[in-house]
């Protein structure tokens, strides 16, 4: 039996990946970040069984890090910063958690029998498209300073395959979508906007486009890249291979849900002109031509079956669909 460290394990993509990693036959510590109330997130809602085995704590310590790692065969580390306007307002905590979390991560990895590291990184670090579908030679581009944390976080991890020979992988999801998504993204936005019965929806800019992969196909996409040898030392995108506008994504939802529902422009919802990334559509063909991944979901089914689960009043009720989340 294959042992996986998740970090991150307590957030959208992390606890997804935790329960696909356990139906495909692996044991798995779990990373949920330290709190006093011991609430391990996403995890909560996944099922203790004698595989799993939660762990709190914080990447940011490295003495930590090394303790966390013994024992794996495999770390796949999600544990991030991720919000883009919180990190306008807060960005030193992005390089302390985003790229020193992933320098330790590396160096316990390295320290414990160079052990395997798919490593998380974002469609952002591209910025708006220089041209379309964006592969992985296509230009970084720090448009915030969460990109820029993530281009250096990225930086990092191959820098100790390198100059270090660890064998890592970096996976590059294009927006990922799905239930349990956080609040401050486009798509939960919408949804609970519209399913708490307000007819006006608070939208910032609805002109850029996105390459959309439902949360089980970017986990699936995790998998077929820990499986292939071939991936290690490479930057792999996962994505769904077109792109749509946020008007266009409006409409879907609410022809989904049935409601009728109007767009107003709230200014707070604006990233500052020059960071925000107006184009992203993601060329998935070397992921394919490596490891025979392709997403299984398009778009209309899994926005149904994200709608159907924002909608059961028991979920929807850990949103505030009234305050903007940053």
């Amino acid at each position: 039996m294959i042992n996986a460290l998740v970090t991150g394990a307590d957030g959208f993509i992390g606890s997804h990946l935790t329960e696909l990693l356990l139906q495909s036959g692996y044991r798995v510590r779990a990373l949920s970040y330290y709190n006093s109330f011991n609430n391990w997130g996403w995890l909560e809602d996944v099922p203790s069984q004698p595989n799993l085995e939660v762990i709190t704590g914080d990447i940011r310590d490295p003495h930590f890090c090394n303790e966390l790692v013994k024992g794996v065969d495999i770390i796949f580390h999600l544990a991030a910063l991720i919000a883009i306007p919180y990190s306008y307002i807060a960005p030193e905590s992005y390089v302390t958690t985003n790229i020193i979390g992933t320098l330790n991560i590396c160096q316990a990895a390295r320290n414990n029998g160079s052990i395997r590291i798919i490593h998380t990184s974002t469609s952002e670090v591209y910025g708006t498209a220089k041209y379309v579908p964006i592969n992985e030679c296509h230009a970084k581009q720090p448009q915030s300073p969460y990109s820029a944390s993530k281009i250096g976080a990225d930086a990092i991890a191959m820098s100790f395959y390198n100059s270090f020979q660890l064998p890592v992988t970096i996976a590059r999801p294009f927006n990922t979508y799905g239930p349990r998504q956080s609040a401050r993204a486009i798509i939960p936005t919408i949804i609970c906007q519209m399913a708490s019965g307000l007819k006006e929806i608070k939208l910032g800019d609805i002109t850029p486009t996105r390459d959309l992969t439902f949360v089980r196909d970017t986990c699936r996409g995790f998998l077929a890249l820990a499986n292939q040898k071939e991936t290690i030392g490479k930057e792999i995108n996962i994505s769904s291979n077109f792109e749509i506008s946020i008007l266009d994504l409006f409409n879907m939802i609410k022809e989904i849900l049935g409601r009728d529902a109007k767009i107003v422009m709230d200014n707070m919802r604006h990233r500052p002109g020059n960071s925000e990334v107006f184009r992203l559509w993601g060329d998935n063909s070397l992921i394919t031509s490596l490891t025979g991944f392709k997403p299984e979901y398009d778009l209309k089914k899994g926005l149904q079956l994200t709608c159907n689960w924002f909608s059961i009043k028991g979920n929807l009720s850990r949103y505030k669909a009234t305050i903007y989340n940053v």
